[in-house]
């Protein structure tokens, strides 16, 4: 089964094709709409991201629509209801709010196609969701960074995962962080405190109000403090380790933290590597 991947972020892009060549997809990759549009050919399946570079998203929708039936799987940080219903009604079949995780992109790839087998010419890439190629070259190695440790099963019946494996869609809601833990004493650095019973942060006395997001992060950076956190390691634990998006968000919530804390110096940049809890030099009169 043929997909095109029309994704301008060179992170998102290459994991997107990873991840699918696994399941047996047959990945091509561009990063403008202009060269959407001209790839359209012997094309299965279209995953369209709506921020590109050249053109509107919305736009690229509506033009792929216009001269072609192949389905589109629209992905955008865009979460808000009008811009759903917009690439719905520009001719989208579906569409996935980032983050998301690999097993729900296969799913949802397979409803879509299972939507289109009418289609003479978009409905003949047989493929089953979930299912590694039989011949694919990739190994538990190169796809360390996307996959656990065997693959899902088929939409079919829900994925039951092996007790060292956590799939995506309950990592969020299910997974119990050791600084989740509600019996762990509460996190104490300089005049910053973190209860992990409460879920409340307390700098000199005084609670502030912070995401949960915002929270595990503290708590993670919190847990060693001095120590160097690397960004892919703050992201697969405070976010999911199947995350589709820019770690741009990471930098947001740390800028978002440091200015709640009333410090920058809170939380240190360490250029190439991630970051690291300090006390300010303030902190301690």
């Amino acid at each position: 089964m043929n997909v095109l991947i029309v994704e301008d972020d060179d992170g998102v892009g290459e994991a997107l094709e990873q991840a699918l060549g696994f399941h047996g997809f047959l990945t091509h990759r561009v990063c403008t709409g202009a060269e959407a549009l001209e790839r359209l050919t012997d094309m299965n399946l279209v995953l369209l991201d709506l921020g590109l570079p050249d053109l509107d998203g919305y736009e690229v929708c509506q033009r792929i629509r216009d001269r072609s039936c192949v389905p589109i799987i629209a992905l955008s940080g865009r979460t808000k209801e009008l811009d759903r219903v917009l690439v719905l009604h520009m001719g989208a079949d579906d569409f996935i709010p980032k983050p998301f995780s690999r097993y729900e992109l296969v799913a949802r790839i397979g409803a879509v196609s299972r939507r289109a087998r009418g289609c003479r010419q978009h409905g003949t890439g047989q493929f089953t969701p979930g299912r590694p190629a039989a011949q694919s070259s990739a190994t538990p190695t190169d796809l360390a960074p996307l996959s656990p440790s065997a693959p899902p099963a088929s939409p079919s019946s829900p994925p039951s995962p092996s007790p060292d494996q956590t799939f995506a869609p309950l990592a969020a809601e299910h997974r119990v962080e050791p600084h989740r833990s509600t019996g762990q004493p509460p996190l104490q650095v300089g005049p910053l405190r973190l209860e992990a019973r409460t879920r409340k942060v307390f700098v000199h006395g005084e609670e502030i109000h912070v995401t949960r997001k915002e929270f595990d992060l503290l708590a993670m950076l919190m847990e060693a403090p001095g120590a160097v956190m690397g960004r892919q390691d703050i992201m697969s634990r405070v976010w999911d380790e199947n995350w589709f998006g820019s770690t741009r968000t990471l930098d947001v919530h740390v800028g978002s933290l440091r200015s709640k804390l009333g410090s920058s110096e809170w939380i240190e940049t360490v250029r190439g590597v991630g970051y690291r809890l300090t006390i300010p030099a303030a902190a301690h009169t």
